[in-house]
């Protein structure tokens, strides 16, 4: 599966490509056409976006995609969000699924059809909020070796919830004549988007969404440049990117611990050096760049180390990072307060409310004394009245109060 995404030209991370370990070559040979249909569905999508996080589902227009509408299917989660509608099939899928007005739900799906392949996909949409791309074989309900290629993509009717998925699947059967396509995607790899890889059932490519615990240190922090890069290229305002590329440079400071040898000659290759007071620093400098902007870099630091500082693990800096009040604000925050040190304490000063507390009340009249004007310190008593106990004899700071006085 093929994360991609949410604003047209804004990637949320980058990974290897890769084609399912168990098929051969030419069970990936799904021609130029059908690739195209793909980036032809992903740019109107990403067309209806108008600044918003999805598309209103009142603005998909059936005239705006007829030359994939019989390829697609709509989804639609009003009713049941555990088993949404099938609000639309096209007539391409319908015939090749074998499938007639029967199908009302995805729970009417047959598990052996192509129309599975899609509706098996719809849990990660409502997870990731994100449109995502998958490519596998399979063997169909007559016993058919098919190499299909989908694309699923969110839209919303308040522009909150995802409560309907629009998707387009393209598909051939396999041919053993057929040239390998090596690198899946080209079209949405050329059009910048992203592409994050997850296993699945049916010989699909069985690479996680994050990088396993067992990734080398340089493969995490090639995945984090990668998004950085992404983060750049949109002026930094893709929150999804910033969280992602935020995300693998956690990790890749996790797995940095673990190995301190290979981090120390990455260190060393970069130029940089590690900081026992800022460990973090060095590292957001390699994923985001030496040249990048000092605040935000700095802002970037304090957020990993406060993960740091709460024990954060492997994989668990997005769900923090957005659960987290303010975000990657509101964990700046939490690690400068953090860090300011305990206030000292003023023994006298300490000495001197413990005299006070148990000192007689006295009169106004007695403390004020013969000068024009006197500070008077007065005391709140445990029944909450409060009582004059002594004079401040001290001119500057007489001073001091009248000139905030005035």
């Amino acid at each position: 599966m093929i994360l991609i995404g949410g604003n047209p030209g804004i990637m949320d991370g980058i990974l290897p490509v890769s084609v399912a370990a168990d098929c051969e070559p030419a069970d990936y040979a799904i021609g130029t056409d059908e690739r195209r249909m793909h980036v032809r569905a992903y740019n109107y999508w990403a067309s209806l976006l108008r600044g918003r996080d999805f598309p209103s589902i009142e603005d998909l227009d059936p005239a705006d995609i007829r030359d994939f509408a019989d390829n697609s299917l709509l989804l639609d989660f009003t009713a049941d969000p555990h088993d949404p509608v099938t609000s639309f099939i096209g007539n391409a899928l319908r015939e090749e699924c074998e499938i007639g007005d029967e199908v009302r739900t995805i729970a009417d799906v047959p598990p052996r059809s192509l129309l599975s392949r899609l509706t098996d996909h719809y849990m990660q949409i409502l997870a990731n909020r994100a449109p995502i791309g998958f490519e596998a074989e399979f063997t169909n309900q007559r016993g058919q070796d098919i190499c299909y290629r989908g694309i699923l993509m969110p839209f919303s009717s308040n522009g909150e919830a995802i409560d309907f998925i629009y998707g387009v699947i393209n598909w051939k059967a396999s041919t053993a004549s057929a040239p390998l396509v090596a690198e899946p995607f080209d079209d949405l790899l050329d059009l910048t988007h992203a592409l994050v890889f997850d296993g699945g059932e049916g010989g699909e490519a069985d690479l996680p969404l994050v990088l396993d615990e067992d990734a080398g240190l340089a493969d995490r922090l090639s995945a984090a440049r990668e998004t950085a890069e992404v983060l750049k290229a949109a002026d930094g305002r893709s929150r999804a990117a910033l969280y992602r590329a935020l995300a693998l440079a956690y990790d890749f400071a996790v797995a940095a611990r673990r190995v301190p040898e290979d981090y120390a000659e990455i260190l060393e290759d970069a130029g940089l050096k590690a900081q026992a007071r800022a460990p973090m620093t060095p590292i957001v400098k390699l994923v985001f760049g030496i040249d990048y902007d000092k605040a935000r870099l700095t802002e970037f630091a304090a957020a990993l180390a406060y993960a740091e500082r709460c024990g954060i693990d492997f994989e668990g800096f997005l769900s923090f990072i957005e659960s987290h009040s303010g975000g990657l604000k509101g964990l700046v925050a939490a690690e400068r307060n953090a860090r300011r040190p305990e206030p000292r304490l003023d023994t006298r000063a300490d000495r001197a409310r413990v005299k006070l507390r148990s000192a007689q009340p006295r009169s106004l009249g007695s403390l004020a004394g013969n000068d024009e004007f006197t500070l008077v310190l007065v005391r709140r008593g445990p029944d909450g009245q409060v009582q004059p106990v002594t004079a401040v004899n001290d001119l500057q700071l007489l001073e001091k109060a009248l000139r905030r006085l005035a």
